[in-house]
């Protein structure tokens, strides 16, 4: 597990949203606003594991997200925005065999109570 966050944790590129295919223990850079972070998978038992893990900035205590996906399911990350700023999301899927990262449409914009 621990060469696998390295081999992760060195693929990060700051500011590159990774969007497209990725193969087996092949990590792709996310970024959602100020959070950037990393994804890559595992394949066992036919399943997928994935895994991301996100920070706010370089000081920012890291996240992570593991989810097991079978063929056709998918999980979404999102970041809320500042008020009267867009959240960011990006949504993880399995499909005919292969990983997919991609934007997702964002949650609805924070806006001040009576506004």
């Amino acid at each position: 597990m621990y060469r696998h966050t390295v081999l992760a944790a060195l693929c990060v590129t700051t500011g590159y949203a990774f969007a497209g295919e990725l193969d087996a223990l092949q990590a792709g850079s996310i970024d959602l606003g100020g959070f950037r972070g990393v994804v890559y998978y595992t394949e066992a038992d036919n399943s997928f594991r994935v895994v991301a893990t996100i920070a706010e900035g370089e000081a920012g205590l890291p996240v992570r997200f593991e989810a097991t996906l079978d063929e056709g399911q998918s999980f979404t990350i999102s970041v809320p925005g500042r008020v009267d700023e867009p959240s960011q999301a990006v949504e993880i899927s399995r499909a005919n065999g292969k990983l997919f990262v991609a934007g997702a449409e964002p949650a609805p914009t924070l806006v001040r109570a009576g506004h």
